[in-house]
């Protein structure tokens, strides 16, 4: 392909993933729809297939995309506080395109796909240097899994630290998750102070 065309093509697929942003805002996933995207740029729905396989293939480039912007903004943290500040940023900021992060595979796909698990990986090891000792010590059945796991993703890490950063990460991303969805406003609480007191928790 030459010069011209790749950035033609680039262009188009560049208005399609921003037609489908304002999508993912305005009414979330169920919202992203070819056949809309196709009548804002003012061409037919098929002719945007050329761009991107299906509509699966679309949300997959959205999810990677976001995690590469996610990745930018933590990276370069000092410590785990600045990691999960960072993290929450970010996540306020952009709300659609972190719920989009987490949303289950598409129906009848039992995982996510590659680039996306990919994606996630390079998030977690941009983690893992930060978690705090002490890590909890694995049972020995979880431990044969975080080994897998590890293994699977090419992490140096070890069983405790790789379980701790799991964990942490679980917990962030459930305050988040709150937060963005207004939780802790319906129960008039302060999510600055409620952050600071789980910075506390995780350690940071």
């Amino acid at each position: 392909m030459n010069g011209f065309r790749q950035r033609f093509r680039d262009q188009v697929r560049d208005e399609v993933k921003d037609v489908a942003l304002t999508q993912l805002a305005e009414g979330g996933v169920e919202a992203v729809s070819i056949n809309a995207i196709a009548r804002a740029l003012g061409v037919s729905g098929p002719s945007l297939y050329r761009y991107f396989a299906s509509r699966d293939a679309l949300l997959t480039e959205l999810v990677v995309d976001a995690y590469a912007d996610l990745e930018a903004a933590v990276t370069g943290a000092a410590d785990l506080a600045a990691f999960a500040t960072r993290f929450r940023g970010w996540a306020l900021a952009h709300p659609a395109r972190y719920r989009l992060l987490f949303a289950a595979p598409p129906e009848g796909r039992d995982q996510l796909p590659d680039a996306i698990i990919d994606a996630s990986v390079k998030l977690m090891r941009t983690l893992v240097p930060l978690v705090p000792a002490p890590a909890p010590a694995p049972t020995a059945s979880l431990r044969a899994e975080l080994e897998r796991w590890a293994r699977a993703r090419d992490l140096d890490v070890t069983p405790a630290v790789g379980l701790r950063a799991i964990l942490i990460w679980s917990r962030l991303h459930g305050f988040v998750s709150l937060e963005i969805e207004g939780n802790f406003a319906s129960m008039d609480l302060d999510a600055d102070k409620l952050f600071a007191a789980e910075l506390a928790v995780l350690g940071a």
